[in-house]
């Protein structure tokens, strides 16, 4: 997992701990996915080197694929629970995503759409789905976990 991300420390914030885990879990009232915090143990957050999701649909962006530009972490400028303007409540707010969860990528986009972990069918205490949300708010499941999300990402140049 240590190769799924770039050289550049962009996006990424310090490094995690249980406590820090735990912390983030409370603000945002859900339990993490394992598969998530698996990588944020071994980098917490940042830039992927593979930063295409292929997609059955049409995206605002592109025809078949959306693009992420970095994967938030927990703490640091980036983090996932923060309560300031970069924290995931406050994007969900901010932008009008549905409150399905939490924002867990950024996009070229810088807001126009985003990923986020989908807790509406399994709940707060689930494995969540990672959701695709589009300009049109409309969460769209592009992979049933985390770990799918990430072994689904593949470097733009092969399908564009």
């Amino acid at each position: 997992m240590t190769e799924l991300f770039e050289d550049s420390d962009y996006y990424t914030g310090p490094p995690v701990d249980g406590d820090m885990i735990r912390r983030a879990e409370e603000v945002l009232g859900v339990r993490l996915p394992r598969s998530y915090v698996d990588v944020l143990l071994l980098r917490n957050g940042g830039t992927p080197r593979r930063r295409c999701f292929p997609t059955i649909f049409s995206t605002s962006w592109a025809e078949n694929h959306f693009e992420i530009s970095g994967i938030r972490g927990i703490g640091g400028s980036w983090g996932i629970a923060l309560s300031s303007g970069k924290g995931s409540p406050y994007l969900i707010s901010e932008w009008g995503y549905p409150e399905i969860g939490v924002v867990i990528c950024d996009t070229p986009s810088a807001g126009h759409d985003t990923v986020m972990l989908d807790y509406s069918e399994c709940g707060p205490k689930g494995e969540p789905a990672v959701a695709y949300v589009d300009e049109d708010r409309v969460p769209r499941r592009v992979a049933n976990t985390f770990d799918e999300f990430i072994r689904g990402l593949v470097s733009c140049e092969s399908i564009e």
